[in-house]
């Protein structure tokens, strides 16, 4: 776009601050213009004007965060304003991972966990797809959302019983409703085989359920049945229904967990980039040492700190440790755990050696993986990205703030076939966030996980002011993604 061809006139003029436009490039000094929702113009824009202007010098100009991972599916409905996730800069979520989404679900149906953590209320369920898409273009939240159809969910929705193999007609059953999901904009698919509801569910299954997504490029993106002694061979059965159905792969929150296995990302990840030669999988972490998940009472699970995030039947136990509510009731941790679901809990199960390793492996794109639910969630709800921007990329010295940028952005929207989004250039979707590089932090932690991240300064989805010094604005202009 030549600068004859540019209005002097614009909805918003961000003044003066340090670009870094989501691609790694080196940062730079510019004036940013958006128009009708969209980046209209970037650079020295002296003798433009608008109807609102932000000052930003002394302070970064980034593309709004892409959150890899997220199990946002009802939040976006039940909580539009999102401030767990506007707040530290994010403007975009994919949902529908770890094989849970919130559509297609039946009003009569029980939700198993881990499906129940998304809290779909009975009445406000969706049997297809599109009407859950639909709902969200009705009701828009603050941020955009690409959703993903889920596996576990379709074979709940499908299966009379879930601890054993699909036979041919509920695979084909499956199969159906992936279609459908395609069809209405789904972004690809998601598996959670290390979860109760799909332990059972064979290789073969879960290739042919995914059949719908080879004609479409669509993703296929797992929570992998083992992270922990057996994640290698995880990997290989994830390589091996990627290459089988000729689509991309995300492997979700990258980890290796269990003391035993502490190291082991110096083996998964040169495999990982060794299968990255030959086919197409991208993945993703998160920057802490700990996992949160449904409250499970199995020994791989126990065998560090488990911190309880929520449980229903015992809803004082929020924010206690599994050691000392055990003591108490006079049980032992399995036990306890037991009588605790169902809910969820922080398990600290991860070296921060192999956390480090996988953040700064150069393909890594960041993703909370946070539940919106319960007093006491993960922190990583409320302060994944300034985490990485403010701890990893500035304090530990991980990687420069343009790769953490990227980590992000840039490389996650091209990953996941986020048209115009995750870079600043004209014509882009105006997804910006302005932050301070010096004093962006995490401020939740397990003990505070609710509170909101320091540094942000704004944050503009579609172009409409979202987030202000610490507070939220009440707009909702957040876009339903489909496949490009």
């Amino acid at each position: 776009m030549t600068e004859a061809s540019v209005s002097l006139r614009h909805d918003l003029l961000i003044r003066g601050g340090t670009v870094i436009d989501g691609t790694r490039a080196p940062r730079f000094l510019a004036d940013v213009a958006v128009q009708d929702g969209r980046i209209s113009a970037i650079g020295d824009l002296t003798g433009h004007s608008a109807g609102q202007e932000i000052d930003a010098r002394g302070r970064i100009v980034a593309p709004g965060f892409i959150d890899s991972h997220t199990h946002d599916d009802q939040a976006l409905l039940s909580q539009p304003l999102m401030p767990f996730k506007v707040s530290q800069g994010v403007t975009t979520v994919i949902a529908g991972n770890c094989g849970i989404s919130a559509a297609p679900l039946r009003p009569d149906m029980d939700l198993p966990m881990p499906l129940n953590l998304i809290d779909v209320p009975a009445n406000e369920r969706f049997t297809r797809f599109a009407d859950y898409l639909d709902a969200l273009r009705q009701q828009p939240a603050t941020l955009n959302v690409a959703a993903m159809v889920g596996h576990s969910t379709l074979r709940a929705v499908t299966m009379s019983e879930l601890d054993r193999e699909a036979t041919p007609q509920e695979i084909a059953a499956m199969q159906a409703l992936v279609e459908e999901a395609m069809e209405a904009g789904a972004i690809g698919l998601s598996t959670g085989t290390f979860y109760p509801p799909a332990v059972k569910a064979t290789t073969e299954e879960i290739i042919e359920v995914c059949r719908p997504l080879t004609a479409r490029q669509a993703l296929y993106v797992t929570h992998m049945r083992d992270e922990s002694d057996q994640v290698m061979q995880a990997l290989e059965e994830t390589f091996r229904i990627g290459r089988e159905l000729d689509v991309p792969v995300v492997v979700s929150h990258h980890k290796v967990q269990n003391r035993p296995n502490f190291g082991k990302s110096q083996v998964t990840l040169p495999f990982i980039r060794e299968t990255m030669q030959r086919q197409r999988v991208c993945l993703d972490c998160y920057p802490y040492t700990a996992g949160s998940t449904m409250i499970r009472a199995d020994r791989g699970m126990l065998e560090g700190r488990a911190l309880i995030a929520e449980s229903l039947p015992h809803p004082e136990c929020a924010g206690r440790e599994l050691d000392d509510i055990a003591r108490d009731w006079g049980v032992d941790r399995a036990e306890a755990a037991r009588r605790l679901q169902p809910g969820s809990a922080i398990y600290f199960l991860m070296d921060e050696g192999d956390v480090q390793r996988i953040l700064a492996f150069e393909d890594t794109m960041i993703g909370s993986d946070g539940i919106p639910v319960g007093s006491k969630p993960h922190p990583r709800l409320w302060g994944t990205f300034p985490r990485v921007l403010g701890h990893y990329s500035r304090d530990v010295g991980l990687f420069p703030l343009e790769t953490a940028v990227w980590k992000m952005s840039g490389l996650t929207a091209r990953n996941f076939g986020l048209e115009d989004r995750g870079t600043l250039a004209p014509g882009k979707h105006a997804d910006i966030v302005v932050f301070d590089a010096a004093t962006i932090r995490d401020a939740a932690d397990y003990a505070d996980p609710t509170r909101p991240a320091e540094g942000i300064d704004a944050v503009f989805v579609n172009g409409r002011l979202s987030w202000q010094a610490g507070a939220h604005t009440g707009a909702r202009a957040g876009q339903v993604i489909t496949r490009a």
